[in-house]
């Protein structure tokens, strides 16, 4: 006899945009959530029952509603009220879970904005009725050093053409993500979770720029190495780093040296590309951060 397995249902891919006018200074605050349930989903597999099913319109409305009643103080916050109200509201969901990501907007005037590229900040908030657990993270944000970094000694094999080099631009596209330690819902509201994030993404930064590379995957672990040592609560994170190529363009067929020096000319290539990807761990934790969170 067949048995049903993992499952869930829920509402993917809402758009919510808030603004706040209060004063002449306005807040726009631009999100895409999707909620996820799981929990006594047997009869409505076996049998088309829907007895147990809330709908998934329900689902979106509730996240208009709360962001007009609530506000939205994170992306963190808001996720955790938005699991913790459907796990204790509803006796058939025993779990769920908010993927939320923020759009970043720069801001032109009062009233005035940008989008800021193709960074995203991203949140995985889960909650099964007496734990939160908090993913936070970020994709799309693109860094560059132009010297500073080198890539020799590797391994040769009689298909190998790539020459070694003691001067490299090392560019790559983050994809980030952390786990907080568990709390409970009211830890989780009292945090300040756009503090904790700027923090995070700081030290992303900074260790990116200070480290001097001798590959990927050291600046990789540099980077996860600086949010465990300075981010307390964090337990792990897990980074994907595509390394976004820029070779020397051959000028020599028209008679121009194109070296590394000053006004040196690449090409920047988007693929093929390496993939590096790792996880750190604060020491004794457990990996627990879900491989496709961070899968460009």
């Amino acid at each position: 006899m067949p048995v049903l397995g993992q499952n869930q249902y829920g509402k993917a891919q809402t758009r919510v945009v808030r603004v706040g006018r209060a004063g002449d200074t306005h807040q726009l605050t631009d999100l895409t959530v999707s909620l996820a349930f799981s929990g006594a989903m047997e009869r409505v597999h076996r049998e088309g029952s829907n007895e147990a099913v809330l709908p998934t319109d329900t689902a979106k409305n509730t996240v208009y509603a709360f962001a007009r009643e609530h506000g939205i103080a994170s992306p963190e916050d808001f996720g955790a009220r938005l699991a913790c109200h459907f796990v204790d509201s509803q006796p058939t969901i025993h779990r769920v879970v908010a993927d939320i990501e923020e759009h970043r907007w720069e801001r032109l005037g009062g009233h005035s904005f940008v989008r800021s590229g193709q960074e995203t900040r991203t949140v995985r908030v889960s909650y099964d009725g007496e734990r939160v657990e908090v993913l936070s993270g970020l994709t799309g944000l693109t860094v560059l050093n132009t010297t500073d970094s080198e890539f020799h000694g590797f391994v040769r094999d009689r298909y190998t053409t790539l020459a070694e080099t003691t001067d490299r631009v090392l560019a790559t596209e983050v994809t980030a993500c952390w786990r907080h330690a568990a709390e409970d819902a009211e830890t989780v509201g009292a945090t300040d979770w756009n503090a904790a994030y700027a923090a995070a993404r700081e030290q992303l930064l900074a260790a990116f720029t200070g480290t001097y590379s001798l590959s990927l995957q050291q600046t990789l672990f540099e980077m996860g190495s600086a949010v465990i040592e300075r981010i307390a609560g964090v337990q792990e994170i897990r980074l994907s780093l595509p390394n976004k190529h820029h070779f020397l363009v051959d000028l020599s067929p028209f008679g121009i040296e194109n070296g590394t020096g000053d006004g040196a000319v690449y090409v920047a290539t988007d693929r093929p590309f390496g993939l590096i990807e790792a996880t750190v761990l604060r020491d004794g934790a457990q990996e627990r951060i879900p491989v496709e969170l961070t899968r460009p």
